[in-house]
């Protein structure tokens, strides 16, 4: 086999596979185009959304069975052994619990450290 007919059978085959990624892609992009098409025309037969008259709007005395309480911590309760251990049933259904001041804690100027800084806060 000589250079030439070597060097023209690579060629070929190099041609040969241009084109057929050539037309995987041109497939590809068909089917994404397609694919948008064929979204927009489902979304064409869906409902239109809700008017704003047509949403769901609150009662005249406000938001109905609103409840505002103050929850503390529920405490893990502790075993009578170390080697004991506590099964589901000695465990509670929550971790806070109804405190029992439910008057809320307000901040106080001067009282607290600046967020996160660690420092004096207001002075």
């Amino acid at each position: 086999m000589n250079t030439v007919s070597f060097a023209i059978q690579a060629a070929a085959r190099d041609w040969t596979l241009s084109v057929f990624f050539i037309l995987v892609g041109v497939i590809v992009a068909g089917a994404l185009i397609w694919a948008v098409r064929l979204g927009m025309a489902v979304r064409d037969q869906e409902p239109a959304p809700p008017r704003p008259e047509e949403h769901p709007h609150l009662p005249d005395g406000g938001p109905v069975l609103e409840e505002r309480e103050v929850r503390e911590p529920e405490e893990m309760p502790i075993a009578g052994q170390e080697s004991e251990r506590l099964m589901p049933y000695q465990l509670h259904h929550a971790a806070s619990r109804r405190c029992g001041d439910q008057h809320r804690k307000r901040w106080l100027p001067g009282s607290s450290g600046g967020f996160g800084s660690g420092g004096p806060g207001h002075v």
